[in-house]
């Protein structure tokens, strides 16, 4: 994990009164907001929901969208990427070589359409394929490698529930990057140096994250890791090793082998139909029933898969009862390209039963298949005098011994990891925190370069495909990911290399020299260089308070009679909220310094 805190960050000074500014605040979030991002980001009046997924940014949204967007240009710059602007309109042909065509819309996540040509189009949801195309246009000699192209840029997927704002749109920014080498070491080089860039932006806006193994998912390739931004609001599961030598997300995350109950036991004489479980499908209730342990209950599932070629075929997965198959590990463990639960509408004509009573022995091959496959979790491997499914109504058998009594096609690793398991590096035990998903990188070898043939000639004049990496990261969803993670009751409390203004002056009376000396502070701060946000509304102070916390400038000077009476102007940070009457004439150095400082604690009195 990391996180650093940010400096004065130079911007482009758009300096503005309230007053003459775009800006509405709102008392109440709206009724379809449901994470805090969402809630606080529409009431500071940062973002409009124009459709379900769909947003705008007001002007004072788009400040900090901006300071993100050079932040993240400024360190792909630095590492020598070269940035382009791809189309998002993208033809099907592409898609259809790459492989990805139906998988997407499979998926349900591709946005497409038909020209007046019937030309069939996509909105890119991401662009291996795009880029793919570019390169193999232009390069024919490994002379022209090693580059990484980068571009920050608008894409679609067709969300399945778009409710969660930034967080899951439909539309939304985001800077994909993709390098391109000639072997194997090249692309581990360019890897490393993404994964330093991202580690440099999250820590340059002020976030706490954490990298994790990750599934690499409809984008493929043979490893990727995730940037996640740790909040408690997030709607990852992230698991950890309490020795800090592991980290993975829930999908991808594995365990040492669990502690086995029948471990040293002699295998008892299998008992057929032995043990009535009426009208208990669950493991938990079927274990007090048989007064037993829920490790000795064996959950049978059965799954429809789908294998490259397209064939289809029914497997059955055999785990312990405590434990959870991991449904996005299970596809590559099982060596195919899809799997999904069956229906249970086929449970009949396959097992003879409802769903509780599956049991591995007896079950009916679908048609035109020679036999139901039987998978063992790990956990199962050595399973001795265990109960399982009869494919009868309440009735289970006991004493199943795996080696003994099954006939096994392959032993998987598919559950899910939990809290307080042992780590796989046999250091700890794992503990489990809730993130949110910022970055992705990936090494996809030659997975569309082969596909797409993009190939150069080697120094041997062999043609060769180019070896690629993916690096994505998600603009607005690290936005929404920082309020997330840092906000309280009052609203947003924004890092400063994020925030819209830096500083924001309010001016509590209309008489003349208290509105004389918030407008002379206003020049001093600009001057200064300072970013500032000057309320200079006509607005009760009360008003000017809230909404200040609820969008949530780092630092708050209030220009106020009692405090000019002393000589001075209270300055808070928005962390601390405790305010502190500072000398007029110290406030913009005491302003810079708390900012240059993270604005944690007010510089003058750290």
């Amino acid at each position: 994990m990391g996180a650093a805190s940010s400096g004065l960050l130079r911007y482009p000074r758009a300096l503005m009164r309230w007053s003459q500014s775009f800006h509405v605040t709102l008392r109440e979030a709206p009724g379809d907001a449901e994470v805090v991002s969402h809630r606080l980001l529409s009431r500071a009046g940062m973002i409009q929901k124009l459709a379900a997924g769909i947003y705008s940014y007001t002007p004072l949204g788009f400040r900090s969208l901006r300071k993100l967007i050079e932040i993240v240009r400024e360190e792909m710059d630095a590492t020598g990427a070269q940035e382009v602007d791809l189309p998002i309109l993208q033809p099907k042909e592409l898609w259809v070589e790459s492989g990805r065509w139906q998988r997407y819309i499979d998926d349900g996540i591709l946005f497409h359409l038909e020209d007046r040509k019937s030309g069939e189009f996509a909105l890119a949801p991401t662009a291996e394929e795009a880029i793919t195309d570019l390169v193999r246009r232009s390069v024919t000699s490994w002379r022209q490698l090693p580059f990484n192209l980068y571009q920050i840029r608008t894409k679609f997927r067709d969300e399945i529930r778009p409710r969660f704002g930034l967080l899951r749109g439909r539309e939304f920014l985001m800077k994909d990057a993709y390098s391109f080498d000639v072997d194997q070491k090249g692309l581990d080089r360019h890897y490393e140096k993404m994964e330093t860039a991202y580690r440099r932006i999250f820590e340059r806006c002020g976030l706490e994250y954490a990298l994790v193994q990750a599934d690499s998912g409809a984008i493929g390739g043979a490893a990727s890791e995730e940037f996640m931004v740790v909040a408690d609001t997030g709607e990852d599961a992230l698991v950890f090793s309490d020795a800090g030598d592991y980290g993975a997300n829930i999908e991808k995350a594995v365990t040492a082998p669990l502690a086995e109950p029948w471990a040293g036991e002699e295998a008892r004489p299998f008992g057929k139909a032995d043990s009535p479980t009426p009208g208990l499908i669950t493991c938990e209730d079927q274990a007090r029933h048989l007064k037993t342990d829920v490790t000795r209950i064996t959950k049978t599932m059965l799954y429809e898969t789908i294998d490259a070629a397209g064939g289809v075929r029914v497997v059955a997965v055999l785990i312990r009862g405590d434990l959870d198959i991991n449904e996005v590990k299970l596809p590559k463990a099982l060596g195919v390209m899809h799997a999904k639960l069956l229906d249970e509408k086929f449970l009949p004509s396959i097992a003879g039963c409802r769903p509780g009573f599956v049991g591995p022995i007896g079950l009916k091959a679908p048609d035109g298949q020679s036999e139901v496959p039987i998978y063992l979790d790990r956990s199962m491997e050595n399973a001795r005098n265990v109960f399982c499914g009869a494919n009868a109504e309440g009735l289970h058998h006991s004493n199943l011994s795996v080696k003994r009594d099954l006939k096994a096609a392959g032993v998987v690793e598919v559950a899910t990891a939990r809290e307080g398991d042992p780590s796989p590096t046999g250091k700890g035990t794992l503990r489990i925190k809730r993130g949110i998903e910022v970055g992705h990188i990936f090494k996809l070898g030659a997975k569309y370069s082969e596909a797409m043939k993009c190939e150069v000639a080697d120094q041997a004049q062999k043609m060769i495909p180019l070896m690629m990496g993916c690096y994505g990261l998600g603009v607005g969803r690290t936005l929404a990911a920082a309020v997330e993670q840092s906000h309280d009751d009052d609203g947003i409390v924004w890092p400063v290399a994020l925030a819209p203004y830096q500083c924001a002056l309010l001016s509590l009376q209309r008489d003349a020299e208290v509105q004389r000396a918030a407008d002379e502070l206003y020049e001093s701060l600009k001057t200064a260089g300072v970013e500032v946000l000057y309320d200079d509304r006509d607005e009760r102070p009360g008003v000017k308070f809230k909404d200040a916390d609820l969008i949530g400038f780092p630092v708050r000077i209030v220009v106020g009679a009692k405090a000019l009476a002393k000589g001075g102007v209270e300055v808070s940070t928005r962390r601390e909220k405790k305010a502190e009457v500072v000398p007029v004439a110290k406030v913009v150095e005491i302003v810079k310094a708390t900012l240059a400082a993270g604005a944690r604690t007010l510089a003058v009195f750290a």
